[in-house]
């Protein structure tokens, strides 16, 4: 029989679950040497890395197996992306996860890669148990202030559950909902669902602020998100305000005028 290259192995390994493709290539490294011991060792590295991403995902577990513990059922973490943008609205969202949920990469959305974001987004709103997303926009920050617009899309997040929490981990507000709540420093680099609903409100977020690009050419939306970036001022200061920006939070910038 014809020894396979060590192309073939190597497209054969990555056809395998990697503690299988391992095993596999560790017997296949006694008759074939080196090169595929080399192979094996690169499927034990990622092995380790496997092992070690787990522990993290159970350690942001431990907030929601705590809850569990004392008798809670839906575990609900939220969080909010846009609350600092001089444009577009702020959006929350609400995740309940599985008690065995496994999302590899799962982590404030601050730390994770657009691309990543993107493929995480998937994933979150398919193993979810269940899941919420609030808009508050630009008019409705003005009116109320960013505060109290915070907590308008995080309840609206929440009560749009087809699932409800009855329990919810956040950040520091306290919400007028008749759930118990949890503030949690930094939830969204602590908590998986916390984290999970951070991917979510600045996924979507950033979403509505691609289109706003189109909408209202010249800002450069799309690559700042509505933040206050030089590029962003210096637009402002040239074309005027645009019909989404938050006239409370641009008062004091030159231009102020609304574009066309």
């Amino acid at each position: 029989m014809k020894k396979p290259t060590l192309k073939e192995i190597t497209r054969k390994a990555e056809e395998m679950p990697l503690e299988k493709a391992h095993r596999w290539l560790l017997e296949l490294s006694e008759e074939f040497g080196g090169s595929v011991k080399k192979i094996a060792d690169k499927y034990y590295k990622k092995l380790e890395a496997q092992r070690k991403e787990k522990e993290r995902l159970k350690a942001m577990m431990a907030i929601e197996n705590d809850a569990r513990e004392k008798g809670y059922c839906f575990i609900g973490g939220v969080d909010e992306a846009g609350r600092g943008p001089l444009a577009g609205p702020v959006v929350a969202a609400c995740v309940i996860l599985p008690k065995e949920a496994v999302i590899y990469g799962l982590n404030d959305s601050k730390k994770v890669s657009p691309s990543k974001r993107d493929k995480l987004y998937d994933e979150i709103r398919e193993k979810a148990v269940a899941y919420g997303i609030g808009i508050a926009d630009h008019t409705y920050i003005d009116r109320v202030n960013i505060h109290n617009a915070t907590k308008k899309a995080m309840e609206t997040a929440i009560l749009s559950m087809e699932t409800r929490p009855d329990f919810l981990i956040i950040d520091a507000l306290r919400l007028d909902l008749d759930i118990t709540q949890m503030s949690v420093p930094k939830a969204d680099a602590l908590s998986a669902s916390a984290a999970a609903a951070s991917i979510l409100a600045k996924v979507t977020r950033d979403r509505i602020m691609e289109k706003m690009d189109i909408k209202y050419p010249g800002y450069g939306f799309a690559r700042h998100k509505g933040y206050g970036t030089e590029a962003h001022i210096e637009a402002i200061r040239r074309l005027g305000l645009c019909p989404i920006h938050r006239r409370s939070f641009t008062s004091g910038l030159m231009g102020s005028g609304t574009a066309v």
